[in-house]
């Protein structure tokens, strides 16, 4: 049986429209465009269903032939999303009151979805975890309501089913799959306390040894936790609005480990900075973290968080897995100039670096083949437009909205697990007549007075790190753990002390040779020695104050004073080395 074809929904200010693709995007014979602007578009699960609002109601298709499934009378619409069978709608409007109704509508609905009939009405004002957590199967639903998570069965919301109560709940992730479906739960720390993640599977609750792992921490105003596919492991990653030192306008992140065994850890990144994109593979059995002040770091870890593989330093600040997890692409979009490194899982090898400037939208299509990159607004109001892309860096078609007109969002129709097989990757080109944006070599920037000149190696403010394979064997050392490692390099730098501190003989036949061996090992003058082992801790000290000056660091005042102190003491050093 031949794959299906995936559709793009396009949403933009002159209205809505579905198009069949890739490689090349067209309009849907069965979908007819809604030429009114719309504020929301989604797909279902699995792909079988599509439903927009156009400021005037909300309307349900079948995107294969194009047959209305249904519509609601809901104009005030702003969000709307599918149960995981499909069998419940969802949608979510802004709260507000009235004279009629002071204390405001119920702005959370939940649709019958093919009768129409509504369910239940609640109340969520705030849209930050508006829509309710279904398991994969419909047979609990979760959300959070005033500290606490209210746990439904079977989608009947007349009965709250179970409650998980702790103060000040005010995040939870549930898991993805079906049963036993499991909880993460955060509360934020006060008063001195730490904040905490526990893992929890439905419905043991209750009990000092109910959780299935814990994992506290400080430095935390707000978390984001992720599960992966298995749901065997959650990462959580910490972030603070402010950071205390001042190092970063960013605050402060840290990445932490939950597996459901009860394992837990703090995930060790290499480079201080910023954690700007953690993303987990499909298989469960790796993540990839982004991190670190530019150019940013990349590296890939296992489930013992050990780093697999370090894809070295580049302007890079978001990870992309396909959805067959055989290719990673690393980024940079926002304030940087749209680079994309598109890597072999497998062999660790790049396939293409292609470049799409502007681009505020990536996002893989179900196929594990192509991409799509977009230039929306309000993100950018000007060169709005969506380009789709073969992973080896050709461009197969590009989109220009009209002039006056704004594209809003693109997005790809999601697809069950299975549908597209995992392909051999290639690493040649596709053919297309727009070619590829393969990333031109930046060079350093000379003024214009030098440019007659021969180049010079010019000294860089950061040194590139290039890529390094972390996994054992793999530089063809024996493979060794942590604490292993640690004590042989600790032999070996004792050992190596040992063989400077050992005098060497000379031979006797050199009269001036034996005199300089015998004042070398002699002691001398206590009080020289003493200034000598001063001078050396002063230098050693400057040393260290460059390697951070180098790394980015910002010195203090007299921190500077002190690197600028260096020729004067390494001076001092020589005379008393030479009276000595």
């Amino acid at each position: 049986m031949a794959p299906p074809v995936p559709l793009l929904a396009v949403r933009g200010s002159d209205g809505t429209s579905l198009l069949r693709g890739p490689p090349h995007c067209e309009p849907h014979a069965a979908f007819q465009r809604d030429c009114r602007p719309s504020r929301c578009v989604t797909f279902s699960t699995d792909g079988t269903l599509f439903g927009w609002c156009n400021g005037q109601n909300v309307s349900i298709v079948n995107p294969s032939d194009g047959a209305v499934v249904s519509t609601f009378d809901l104009p005030k619409t702003a969000l709307l999303e599918f149960s995981p069978l499909n069998n419940i709608l969802v949608t979510w409007q802004l709260y507000t009151k009235t004279q009629d109704s002071p204390q405001g509508e119920a702005n959370l609905q939940l649709w019958e979805l093919r009768s129409g009939r509504l369910i239940k009405a609640l109340y969520q004002k705030k849209v930050e975890s508006w829509c309710p957590s279904w398991s994969e199967d419909e047979k609990i639903c979760v959300r959070i309501v005033n500290n606490e998570l209210h746990f439904y069965e079977d989608n009947d919301f007349d009965s709250i089913a179970n409650k998980l109560h702790m103060q000040k709940v005010s995040d939870f992730a549930l898991s993805p799959g079906g049963q036993p479906s499991k909880v993460a739960v955060y509360v934020p720390g006060s008063k001195g306390a730490p904040s905490f993640v526990r893992l929890y599977q439905y419905p043991a609750f209750g009990g000092p040894t109910a959780a299935l792992a814990n994992k506290s921490f400080f430095k935390a105003d707000r978390v984001m936790m992720q599960w992966n596919k298995k749901a065997s492991a959650v990462l959580v990653t910490a972030s603070t609005e402010v950071d205390k030192t001042g190092a970063s306008y960013y605050g402060e992140q840290t990445l932490h480990y939950l597996g459901v065994n009860g394992e837990t850890a703090l995930v060790q990144l290499s480079k201080n900075g910023p954690i700007y994109d953690v993303a987990w593979s499909p298989s469960s059995t790796e993540f990839c973290v982004v991190y670190g002040f530019m150019p940013a770091k990349a590296t890939v870890f296992n489930l013992k968080c050990d780093p697999v593989y370090d894809f070295g330093t580049g302007p890079r600040n978001a990870a992309y897995y396909s959805p067959q997890g055989h290719i990673l692409i690393l980024a940079g979009f926002g304030n940087l100039r749209g680079q994309m490194e598109v890597w072999d899982v497998k062999n660790y090898k790049q396939v293409s670096k292609p470049q799409a400037p502007d681009a505020t939208h990536f996002s893989w299509c179900p196929d594990g083949e192509h991409i799509v990159t977009a230039t929306c607004s309000p993100r950018l109001r000007v060169s709005n437009g969506y380009k789709i892309w073969h992973y080896t860096g050709s461009v197969l078609q590009k989109w220009d909205v009209a002039a006056g007109s704004e594209l809003w969002e693109v997005r790809w129709q999601s697809l069950p697990d299975g549908s597209f097989p995992k392909r051999p990757i290639k690493y040649q080109a596709a053919p297309s007549q727009l070619g590829s944006t393969q990333a031109p070599p930046t060079q350093a920037y000379r003024p214009p007075a030098l440019r007659h000149l021969p180049a010079t190696p010019s000294s860089k403010l950061h040194e590139d790190e290039p890529p390094q394979d972390l996994r054992p064997g793999a530089s063809g050392e024996k493979s060794l753990s942590k604490s292993a490692l640690k004590n042989q390099r600790k032999r070996e730098a004792k050992k190596a002390a040992k063989q400077e501190a050992k005098p060497e003989p000379e031979p006797p036949t050199d009269p001036a040779a034996v005199s300089n061996s015998q004042s070398e090992a002699s002691i001398g003058d206590p009080e020289v020695e003493k200034k000598i082992k001063n001078l050396k801790k002063k230098l050693k000290a400057i040393e260290e104050l460059k390697e951070q000056q180098a790394s980015g660091k910002v010195l203090q005042k007299n921190q500077v004073e002190k690197i600028q102190k260096e020729e004067q003491l390494l001076k001092e050093l020589q005379e008393l080395q030479i009276g000595q």
